[in-house]
């Protein structure tokens, strides 16, 4: 899963979250993820342009502090 911004996805099902590490160490949850999205960014070829157009602003999200 090579990408200049994203480090690595996790997808927990029963809670539909989708947690997303940057490379830059910030930590995202983002809640309410159906699994079909949380599928697609994970095979998705280009990460972060499928993440700023299909993840960032259409769900809700907490930081994980560091």
């Amino acid at each position: 899963m090579p990408s200049t911004i994203i480090q690595s996805i996790h997808y927990r099902t029963e809670l539909r979250e989708l947690d997303v590490l940057f490379t830059t160490g910030r930590r995202y949850i983002y809640r309410d993820v159906p699994l079909e999205a949380a599928e697609a960014f994970r095979t998705a070829r280009i990460k972060g342009r499928h993440f700023n157009s299909r993840i960032r602003g259409r769900y809700g999200f907490s930081e994980v502090p560091s």
